[in-house]
């Protein structure tokens, strides 16, 4: 077994391996290995531990500042995403639309992270609001007014064809006056110009949708349709009688 240098050797060995540049500072030619020691030089330890310090600053601060973490992270998403493919997304929809029943020429959806695409036929609409709508059966008579009562059956429906609500199953059209903000805003814009008799599909993006929460049957923002038939139109007057007062609607 070799025996290991005292620290007087090697402390000669290290000082003899001394190069001044020109500056006065040690060189990094001074540091190298002498019988498995390490010799680096008084100034040049100095030099290494300010690098080392002032790298690990660098990169605490990089993890502390949400801003840079939030860009990092959203370029690393955005690099890891597949390209946007259409035709394979519609089919995706379309599957699962067959899959939970929905009726047909329902419209489509080709969701790709927050992007939306809407495929429907030529026949839709599309107003300024984003709401768009195809009239199945138009009716006839006066289309309801802020004040009157509108009796309509519904069926509602999300982007993948699942139906989350029918009055049709409940056994009882629905009964609500218009201009008191109870319907949906986008429902309340697709019903107001139908006429008694009429039989619209409304598809209602999520700027004009109905609250989410665990109390609704809504879960995200998401577009909705709604199978929707006007049945009839009623004028509404407020009776009162002693201290009782109400609305009657016929």
């Amino acid at each position: 077994m070799e025996p290991m240098p005292s620290s007087r050797s090697v402390l000669s060995s290290c000082n003899r391996m001394v190069v001044l540049a020109p500056s006065g500072r040690v060189s990094a030619s001074a540091k190298r290995k002498e019988k498995g020691v390490v010799c680096i030089l008084g100034g040049e330890r100095k030099d290494v531990e300010e690098g080392r310090i002032r790298r690990r600053a660098a990169f605490s601060l990089l993890l502390a500042s949400p801003v840079l973490s939030v860009a990092f992270s959203a370029y690393a998403k955005s690099k890891s995403m597949n390209p946007y493919d259409e035709r394979r997304l519609l089919q995706q929809n379309k599957k699962i639309q067959e899959a939970n029943r929905a009726p047909e020429d329902f419209p489509n959806f080709i969701r790709e992270g927050f992007e939306v695409k809407v495929v429907t036929s030529d026949n839709y609409i599309t107003r300024d609001s984003g709401l768009m709508y195809e009239d199945i059966k138009v009716g006839t008579g006066n289309s309801p007014k802020d004040g009157q009562q509108i009796i309509f059956h519904y069926v509602g429906y999300n982007e993948a064809g699942r139906r989350i609500d029918s009055t049709y199953i409940q056994g009882s059209p629905a009964k609500i006056r218009l201009g008191n903000g109870t319907l949906v805003p986008g429902f309340e814009e697709g019903i107001r110009d139908m006429k008694p008799g009429g039989k619209r599909r409304i598809i209602i993006p999520p700027e004009l949708g109905p609250p989410v929460g665990p109390s609704t049957f809504f879960s995200a923002k998401q577009f909705e349709v709604f199978d929707v038939e006007l049945l009839a139109v009623q004028d509404c007057q407020r009776r009162t009688i002693a201290f009782y007062s109400d609305v009657v609607c016929s």
